[in-house]
């Protein structure tokens, strides 16, 4: 082969990763939510995997730390909200220019309190402070936006979050708090149960009424400035969930939630 030859088969050769490269699209983040994601069998890295927008995780103050679990009696050594959350996104931040997806897209960790709330959200807001660099914080409602906005979801403390000079975390609202007007920047998003509100559960089509309310409910809590998410809805894989999430994506709902973060983010990709 002469030299000529072999400068040809290089160039063929680059062209041909270069078009593979630009023609693979980089998947985007999707407004998913990834449902108590400490119990699944990667936490956090799937979720980064399949680019959710947010991630739940259940705490119980010990000590001096915040241990995942959505029972006391659950509770395993080390598995911290430090050791499983906060420092590998710390680690992913400091390797990827300062974000974890990068562009301006916040990761959502949701952390939702399921012991005494005063008290295990004063552990937290402490913990927090090691790691402010890379939060979302608020200095008497001036948001000062970071990579990871922290929302407290669970037993919260409403007032003493809305009393403190600088805060490292936000209010998970309910539906009850639509017409509050409490700021969107103390309270971003509201969260509620889908079975409280809503009977259809997936199967034949969603009552024209429901969906109206659905309607209504995105509408109002999007022109308050606030996100919205539903928990409890169907999550068995079949025709009866992707109805539900279908009906979610078509009302613009901020963060549907799910335990298969594969399945929802296919269902985001394919459409």
């Amino acid at each position: 082969m002469t030299i000529l030859n072999i400068v040809h088969l290089c160039l063929l050769l680059w062209i041909s990763s270069g078009y593979s490269f630009q023609s693979r699209k980089k998947e985007p983040v999707i407004p998913a939510h990834a449902h108590n994601d400490y119990e699944h069998k990667r936490p956090l890295k799937d979720a980064i995997k399949y680019k959710f927008k947010s991630i739940e995780v259940d705490v119980f103050s010990v000590g001096d730390s915040l241990f995942l679990a959505h029972d006391f009696s659950q509770i395993k050594p080390g598995k911290t909200l430090r050791e499983l959350y906060l420092d590998p996104l710390k680690k992913i931040i400091s390797k990827n220019n300062g974000t974890v997806y990068g562009g301006e897209t916040e990761l959502i960790l949701l952390v939702d309190i399921k012991d005494e709330g005063l008290k295990t959200y004063k552990l937290l807001h402490q913990i927090l402070e090691s790691y402010k660099f890379m939060l979302t914080s608020y200095n008497q409602d001036i948001k000062n936006q970071g990579s990871i906005a922290i929302i407290v979801s669970g037993n919260r403390s409403l007032e003493y979050m809305k009393n403190q000079a600088v805060r490292y975390a936000c209010y998970d609202g309910r539906i009850s708090d639509l017409n509050s007007g409490i700021s969107s920047s103390l309270m971003p998003l509201v969260s509620d149960n889908w079975q409280h509100h809503f009977k259809w559960d997936g199967k034949g089509e969603m009552p024209a009424a429901e969906k109206d309310k659905l309607l209504l409910t995105v509408q109002k809590a999007h022109k308050n400035g606030y996100m919205i998410r539903f928990w409890a809805t169907p999550d068995k894989s079949g025709i009866e969930r992707d109805a539900v999430w279908n009906e979610l994506k078509n009302a613009h709902i901020d963060l549907i939630g799910s335990d298969d973060l594969k399945g929802l983010q296919a269902m985001f990709l394919k459409q």
